[in-house]
């Protein structure tokens, strides 16, 4: 699987004083990051109904903050896969940091006027940084170590990426959501003055912790750009792989429906997450204040994390398509009994799903760049860029719960769970092209 797999043509030689012990720094190094964009873009969960409360906005429009940040994965990931293969990955891990700490630093004024469009702004160029990041920790985690084990390593590293998307929404609602819903019941009575200065105080809450994540970024920059990585031969153009001609990628039937598969994926989690707030607040659910109801999204988040480590271990012994298909079968249904349930029995089957999601994402990715030796950092910028998912589903589902219900508009993820179930026992089998 990924770089490793592709035969003799792909090499691992590490860096001087390497060895395995250099594999494993390299691996904690680049772990590191899965833990801090998996803590950042959880905060999105805790943004939506803070912006939403703070700017009067209705569904569609307040998950135009999924939007902007899932559709900046659409525009920067395709050419940064093309990008890592002439500046490798290290630059490429430097590069997306940098980017993200420009997007976190753009929360202060964007606090400070406030605005709504600057803070669309500011998540633009945090989903641009994360899309380099992810382009590059992606494929670089496969290679360190066995090809038939890749799965296993991702997974691993996917679990701290679930640590941070844990640690996120509790931490996050104490800083950004206490007090939010002070005034909100009067807002429509407020005089524009008093409005504004509502607003001020509101926003501000986000001041704080986007100034700390901005000094963090900068400093992870500095680390990953003075740490000597091992050397991976014959695995981008950087490193000298130009070698005989390839098919293009789009010619690979397993990573054109990888891409649809990570789609539908980030999609259907996504969705679940952001309307999760929302959701536990309805009368017929948990009738929570969104404080409440965002200290049970580590539940949720928390499910993914164990997941992950247990779906790690199995992965040694299971083969990952067989165990894709069978948590996304499980997961779809869990969906379907919240829909058609109230009360309990609907928030914690919804909070289940984040158990069987674990193992999904890193399961698709591996078996997405299965294969394909020096083309992994062009596949692995499709499947990045195919994290889109995360913007359209649930802009689809905000507008499907302004007309039907949010109870209802759990259809969607419903349907994207049916493809994982298809890509996982029939669509991510390796077929070479002609």
């Amino acid at each position: 699987m990924a770089l490793g797999s592709a035969g003799n043509s792909t090499q691992v030689s590490a860096a001087p004083g390497g060895g395995h012990s250099s594999y494993r720094g390299a691996f904690a190094m680049v772990t590191t990051l899965f833990f801090i964009w998996g803590f950042l873009t959880s905060l999105n969960d805790i943004l939506i109904p803070h912006l939403k409360a703070i700017f009067d906005l209705n569904y569609a429009e307040v998950m135009l903050v999924q939007f902007v940040f899932f559709v900046a994965y659409a525009v920067f990931g395709y050419p940064s896969g093309r990008i890592v293969e002439r500046i490798g990955y290290k630059r490429m891990m430097v590069a997306g940091l940098l980017i993200m700490a420009v997007g976190a630093i753009l929360f202060i004024p964007a606090a400070n006027l406030p605005s709504f469009p600057l803070f669309l702004l500011a998540l633009i160029f945090l989903g641009a940084g994360m899309a380099s990041l992810q382009v590059a920790a992606n494929p670089y985690v496969t290679v360190l170590g066995p090809a038939e084990t890749a799965s296993s390593r991702l997974n691993l590293s996917q679990a701290f990426n679930s640590l941070g998307t844990t640690i996120g929404p509790p931490l996050g609602g104490l800083l950004i959501l206490a007090g939010a819903e002070k005034l909100v019941a009067n807002v429509h009575t407020l005089s524009p003055a008093a409005l504004h200065a509502y607003r001020l105080q509101q926003a501000a809450t986000v001041k704080t912790p986007y100034l700390i994540f901005t000094a963090i970024l900068i400093l992870m920059a500095l680390a990953i750009g003075l740490y000597r990585f091992p050397h991976i031969v014959g695995a981008t153009k950087e490193n000298g792989a130009e070698g005989e001609p390839h098919p293009s990628i789009w010619r690979y039937r397993h990573v054109m429906l990888g891409a649809v598969g990570i789609f539908v994926y980030v999609g259907a989690e996504v969705a679940i997450g952001s309307f999760f707030i929302n959701y536990f607040g309805g009368k017929d659910i948990g009738g929570l204040s969104a404080e409440t109801a965002a200290l049970y999204l580590p539940v949720y988040w928390g499910g993914a994390m164990i997941g992950r480590f247990i779906g790690s271990a199995v992965l040694q012994k299971m083969k990952t398509d067989k165990l894709l298909a069978i948590n996304a079968t499980v997961a779809m249904v869990l969906v379907i009994i919240s829909m058609l349930s109230f009360g309990h029995v609907a928030m914690w089957s919804i909070l289940l799903v984040g158990l069987f999601n674990s193992i999904m994402f890193p399961s698709i990715f591996t078996l997405g760049v299965a294969e394909m030796g020096p083309l992994t950092g062009e596949a692995s910028g499709l499947l990045v860029t195919a994290i889109v998912g995360g913007a359209i589903i649930p802009e689809l589902q905000g507008i499907l719960a302004d007309h039907i219900g949010l109870h209802h508009a759990f259809i969607l993820p419903v349907l994207c769970y049916i493809f994982i179930i298809y890509y996982g026992w029939k669509g991510s089998r390796v077929v070479q092209p002609a």
